[in-house]
């Protein structure tokens, strides 16, 4: 165990899902249950923070026993439980959606909107189009032109397999957009653009704020850059053994990778001793 200092005691988890709290085949391990039981019994309150959209949460809700608000699109979108209240929403200005998609689809990515509570696609034959459906339970809507949605876009997402490909459109796009909006890899083939204020960051605040608990007193866990901005303001930040360098370099402990009980130790280690 590596020996940390706390200001005080962790009352609120906010989590990353797919590479920190769901294994590769995006199951949830045994002990990962069992350790989300273990915080509610001790008081501390759990709530998933995410690329996906909300809806796409919904299966680790009731598993976890999580019946407080969570955090969609990178926190373009915060919802109760319910799953259809929504308590903050921030959606990208209409411009930089525009050159975004623009600059997306000359690249050769396969691009989606998400506006409201729909999912946009150009093609249902994209390469990861029927993954991302299976995955996060989400039903998608084809359209010929995504312009009737960019008024009111939470965000949109890009795909190839070409990796490579979509980190340079990541550089690009951050180059591009700086100042306008959020741009970063949710993973190795997703590319994510998102209001300015929407990333990791935002939804842990507003989580926290919501919990009525401090960020000294949120731990937060996380595999990915997207999770950096998170990282930086929690009380108690853990990076997955699976994580960037540069997402373990931003926290103060690094765990088990998450398709062993990575996540679990650490909520046992760390949180529930703190």
């Amino acid at each position: 165990m590596t020996d940390i200092t706390l200001s005080k005691p962790i009352r609120l988890v906010v989590t990353d899902v797919d590479g920190t709290l769901v294994r590769k085949d995006k199951t949830l391990h045994p002990e990962t249950i069992k350790a989300a039981q273990e915080l509610k019994a001790a008081g501390i309150v759990l709530c998933l923070a995410s690329s996906r959209p909300p809806r796409g949460m919904e299966m680790y809700l009731e598993p976890l026993g999580i019946t407080t608000p969570h955090a969609g699109f990178n926190g373009g979108q915060i919802v109760a439980a319910d799953n259809k209240t929504i308590l903050d929403e921030l959606a990208i200005p209409e411009d930089a959606a525009r050159v975004a998609v623009d600059h997306m689809t000359a690249a050769g990515l396969d691009v989606w909107v998400f506006a409201g509570n729909g999912w946009y696609v150009k093609s249902a034959n994209g390469p990861y189009v029927a993954h991302e459906a299976e995955v996060t339970r989400n039903t998608f809507t084809v359209v010929e032109d995504f312009s009737p949605y960019l008024s009111n876009t939470n965000k949109i997402m890009s795909s190839s397999k070409d990796f490579d490909l979509v980190g340079r459109v990541e550089e690009e796009l951050q180059a591009n957009l700086h100042g306008q909006a959020s741009v970063n890899r949710s993973s190795p083939y997703y590319c994510d653009v998102t209001h300015m204020d929407a990333n990791k960051g935002h939804a842990a605040l507003a989580l926290a704020r919501i919990a009525g608990v401090t960020p000294e007193e949120m731990a937060c866990l996380g595999d990915m850059n997207v999770d950096v901005p998170m990282l930086k303001i929690a009380g108690l930040s853990i990076a997955m053994g699976n994580a960037a360098e540069s997402v373990k370099a931003a926290s103060m402990v690094v765990t088990g990778d998450n398709d062993g009980p990575g996540w679990a130790d650490a909520i046992r280690t760390y949180v529930l001793k703190s």
